[in-house]
């Protein structure tokens, strides 16, 4: 989008620059204009302005070349920030019901496989990790095998294998923070370490994020 200024000068019919203040109260008309409906999607653009050797005032959602100031910021970094708390939430209450479901059948806790869910993907089915982790439980190819899994993105397999591999490592290790650092480095990253946590600060980091959900979840 392309808003042109005033072209002429009084009488003179020479070109003239917008003042900054008059520029100012003319973006501000086209943010009004933009939260009643009409632009919407300048209210989340940036704003940039430019003035021609004509002396035209150009305003524009995007660079319009050498002497294109940025004068109004885009809140779209901020909205989606905002949006993502209520998106998840959403994604929680559709996939609430199949996650107690299934930490039932494998006797699992529920509030604790919501923490793990939470963690690794947000709720989101279709999560994928840098390192190829793929599902509401971020299961691995390998693991994925392991526990018959034909469709990592499929939430009903993908949360049984999930939960069927943390009830393993529960028995395995018998301590929550060791099930969960081998979930989320490897269950021979743990032995490598003596059967200690190991010395990464992303699983130390997730193991305290996921205890962190877990209670919450517990308290509510």
């Amino acid at each position: 989008m392309v808003v042109d200024g005033d072209r002429m000068n009084n009488s003179t019919g020479t070109p003239r620059v917008f003042p900054y203040q008059q520029a100012w109260c003319l973006i501000r008309l086209l943010l009004l204009v933009a939260a009643a409906g009409g632009l919407a999607t300048t209210a989340q653009a940036d704003i940039w302005k430019r003035v021609d050797k004509r002396g035209i005032l150009h305003l524009s959602d995007r660079p319009m070349g050498p002497g294109s100031v940025l004068i109004l910021r885009s809140r779209r970094k901020s909205q989606a920030r905002q949006r993502r708390p209520a998106a998840a939430s959403v994604l929680r209450k559709r996939y609430t019901p199949l996650i107690n479901q299934t930490a039932r059948r494998y006797r699992m806790d529920q509030h604790l496989i919501h923490a793990v869910v939470q963690a690794e993907s947000g709720y989101n089915p279709h999560a994928v990790s840098n390192k190829g982790a793929v599902g509401l439980m971020q299961l691995m190819p390998a693991t994925a095998r392991r526990y018959g899994v034909s469709d990592r993105r499929d939430p009903a397999q993908n949360l049984s294998g999930g939960i069927r591999y943390l009830r393993d490592l529960m028995r395995q290790f018998r301590k929550l923070s060791l099930a969960l650092a081998a979930y989320n480095a490897g269950e021979s990253a743990v032995k490598k370490y003596g059967l200690r946590i190991p010395p990464f600060p992303e699983t130390r980091h997730y193991i305290r994020k996921v205890i962190r959900f877990y209670r919450q979840h517990r308290n509510n």
